[in-house]
């Protein structure tokens, strides 16, 4: 399934009208359901409600299969009402008053164990860098280094102007190059 412009709306848009939704929703979650779940646990970096908010964004798209334009790609589409139903998770009162932990760790291969273990513990370290950053920069860093989306489908799922997208990517990787120097010198 190709996942930009015109062709997915016509592949939705024919397979809604002719087959059942459950099937084309299948095939969405199969597809992006990791990049879903990530994006949402990169949000509120807390395992359970990313499950409860992947769960939620998935309703949402199967209620809004039909109202798909196309004016993005279905990856673009599925982070929106990610990113949207994780803040509404976050704007609930209970979520204001816990403090949510946790961190993304990367799995990587490598060729001993020793530059396996190195990589894991210097991947674990700047995802604990990027975890700590305030969720503007956080959100964009990850957007932009995970997801690789162009900056583009990350102004359209942050709402945000292409430019903005550039500044806050700026910022945060000096953000990032900060923490590291700090604790650089905290170590030395």
């Amino acid at each position: 399934m190709e996942t930009t412009g015109v062709h997915v709306f016509d592949y939705l848009k024919y397979v809604s009208e002719t087959t059942d939704q459950k099937v084309i929703l299948r095939n969405i979650m199969e597809t992006y359901g990791n990049d879903v779940w990530n994006y949402a646990f990169s949000i509120c970096r807390n395992s359970d409600l990313a499950d409860d908010i992947t769960q939620d964004a998935f309703l949402k798209v199967y209620r809004n299969l039909t109202t798909f334009r196309g004016e993005a790609s279905v990856k673009t589409w599925l982070l929106t009402i990610t990113r949207n139903t994780a803040y509404d998770y976050l704007r609930k009162a209970f979520w204001r008053k816990v403090t949510l932990v946790g961190f993304i760790q990367s799995a990587g291969t490598s060729q001993s164990a020793e530059t396996e273990a190195m990589e894991k513990l210097y991947a674990s370290d700047i995802w604990k860098k990027v975890i700590s950053l305030s969720p503007k920069y956080r959100e964009i860093l990850i957007l932009h280094a995970h997801y690789q989306l162009s900056t583009k489908e990350m102004a359209a799922i942050l709402n945000i102007s292409e430019g903005t997208v550039k500044s806050r990517l700026h910022h945060a990787r000096l953000k990032v190059i900060s923490l590291k120097e700090r604790e650089a010198l905290e170590n030395s």
